[in-house]
């Protein structure tokens, strides 16, 4: 089967990362075609659906191929290429993360995209909101992620607002991203637009994966007048929207869960579905320049208190350090 279906590819002159339409049955199918998974079946085409979605169509002889557009346009337009239409510019900075991930689909592994522009291949739509340059500044899984990390990030960030851009999209692995909204919240001054971190907690491959809403609702944040740090990830374990978290307030609550981000003590700043809605009482961008004050004391512990615990484990842990923040009951 796997012969007939690359007949069929063939005779369509369809290649993976082409849109193609498969027929069957009366229904249409439309999406990227992508590469065979190893673990799906002799006689299934995988492709990428408009929504992001991955859904992989049972193809036989009563199936037709139809090859809609090529591979080469629709990277031009990605890749940023095509700018212009009086559309906010929005820089997209890549530290890694399951965002940032693609499937290897010889082995099933999940590996970490090679550029930021990968990235955005994977959602053309975002070019529809803003103009986006995208580049990355590291490539590190978010529980890698250190202090200096943290200033690169700022400095960085301070970087390309101060050179004109109207947002900032940060791309960032979800198991550290409240550390790394809190730290910016107090590095970055006078904002000139909105820093926004945004995750998923399911890679790309899956069908299940966030990551396309949280990057298209990411760039809306962005190129609001939103002034101030935010995390926007899933409001909902499914589909529908997004919530804006103050940088300084959000926590990740759940392992996998869509909605696993939550504002503690706090409500939202905003959500997000067609458009932002931010809630009286964010802060705007301002004017001038943005300031990263990135001058940082890492010695510094953070102790969390158990019953029974003794002076002399308190002492170890914060001992020599020049402060030590309690985490108490």
């Amino acid at each position: 089967m796997r012969k007939y279906i690359a007949g069929l590819l063939k005779e369509a002159g369809a290649e993976e990362g082409d849109v193609i339409e498969i027929s069957r049955d009366g229904e249409t199918y439309r999406g990227i075609l992508m590469p065979h998974h190893a673990f799906s079946g002799d006689d299934v085409v995988v492709i990428k659906l408009e929504n992001g979605y991955n859904a992989g169509i049972s193809v036989d002889e009563n199936c037709s191929i139809r090859l809609v557009e090529k591979r080469r346009r629709r990277a031009g337009k990605a890749a940023g290429k095509v700018f212009g239409g009086g559309k906010p510019s929005v820089s997209l900075l890549g530290t890694g993360g399951t965002i940032a991930s693609y499937v290897d689909y010889e082995t099933g592994a999940v590996h970490p995209a090679g550029t930021s522009e990968e990235l955005a291949l994977a959602v053309p739509e975002i070019f529809d909101i803003c103009n986006v340059g995208a580049r990355v500044i590291s490539q590190k899984l978010s529980e890698d992620i250190s202090p200096s990390d943290w200033v690169k990030i700022a400095e960085e960030t301070a970087k390309e607002l101060n050179k004109g851009s109207d947002g900032v999209i940060v791309a960032h692995g979800t198991d550290t991203m409240g550390y790394t909204s809190a730290a910016l919240s107090f590095m970055l001054k006078n904002l000139t637009g909105a820093v926004v971190l945004t995750g998923s907690q399911r890679s790309s491959d899956r069908p299940s994966s966030d990551a396309f809403e949280n990057l298209i609702a990411a760039a809306r944040v962005a190129t609001s007048d939103l002034g101030e740090v935010a995390v926007v990830m899933h409001g909902t374990t499914s589909r529908g929207y997004c919530l804006v978290h103050r940088g300084t307030k959000v926590r990740k609550m759940h392992s996998s869960r869509r909605d696993a981000f939550r504002s503690i003590d706090a409500r939202p700043l905003g959500f997000v579905d067609d458009d932002v809605h931010l809630f009286p009482g964010y802060r705007k961008k301002s004017g001038g320049g943005t300031e990263a004050d990135t001058e940082l004391n890492t010695n510094v512990s953070l102790v969390y208190f158990y019953p029974g615990m003794g002076a002399d484990e308190f002492e170890r842990i914060a001992g020599g350090k020049d402060g030590a923040v309690i985490a108490g009951t």
